[in-house]
């Protein structure tokens, strides 16, 4: 039973053993740009994570057809083109600033704002207060 019960966890096991294979280019500018757009893609299960950091089986997907694109001398902008079309701009940690992406890159910037007049108006309210009385003894 022992022997059946490690067989069948082994076989849980294997796929986080399958790695990609280490990616060879004869061209440094090819090896160049495939790691740049391993860096500038994120991972759209981890979505915190670039292609080069992820190890999910669709982030194994994508390197592997960024390699093919690369190998057939498809340019960055193409690739990131097929990759944008087909996934939409969420793809790109850098998405461009366009109408439906505005949001992305304000964001920030708004909630910054809002952390900054919450802190304000908080410090201006405690400062304003009278002091309290609570020094005196009670008979």
């Amino acid at each position: 039973m022992k022997i059946l019960f490690t067989f069948i966890m082994c076989l849980f096991l294997l796929p986080a053993f399958a790695a990609d294979e280490p990616v060879r280019f004869d061209d440094a500018a090819k090896a160049d740009m495939y790691e740049s757009l391993l860096e500038e893609i994120r991972c759209l299960v981890c979505q915190n994570q670039s292609l080069a950091d992820s190890n999910a089986e669709l982030a194994q997907d994508l390197r592997r057809e960024i390699v093919e694109m690369i190998d057939n001398d498809k340019s960055e902008g193409d690739i990131k083109a097929f990759l944008v079309e087909r996934y939409g701009d969420f793809v790109l940690y850098r998405p461009p600033l366009q109408e439906n992406t505005w949001i992305l890159w304000a964001g920030p910037f708004v909630f910054l704002l809002i952390g900054i007049v919450v802190a304000v108006i908080t410090i201006r309210r405690q400062g304003s207060r009278p002091a309290d009385d609570s020094n005196e003894t009670v008979p």
